[in-house]
């Protein structure tokens, strides 16, 4: 789950344009929305494309969407998981 957290985090501040931000300095712990990062709706809406998009996963229920998006390291949980039920 590691290097997924790895390429999640090139992907998030790339899509999220987070200029001051590093994957080195992105705390994978860190609250995605509403936290520092500054994270709005408008985001949420490019990550759940991002996700759809690159790893095949639909999201479209917002009470899931709130806690896959509640930081880095459960958006990487999800996606494993979910990834591995599609593998199955």
């Amino acid at each position: 789950m590691q290097q997924l957290i790895a390429e999640l985090k090139v992907k998030l501040i790339d899509i999220l344009n987070l200029q001051d931000v590093t994957p080195d300095t992105f705390d994978e712990n860190a609250q995605l929305v509403g936290g520092e990062l500054g994270i709005d709706s408008i985001d949420v809406l490019e990550m759940v494309v991002m996700v759809e998009k690159d790893y095949g996963i639909v999201i479209n229920n917002q009470e899931v969407g709130e806690k896959v998006f509640s930081s880095l390291t459960s958006l990487a949980a999800y996606i494993t998981e979910h990834s591995a039920r599609a593998s199955a």
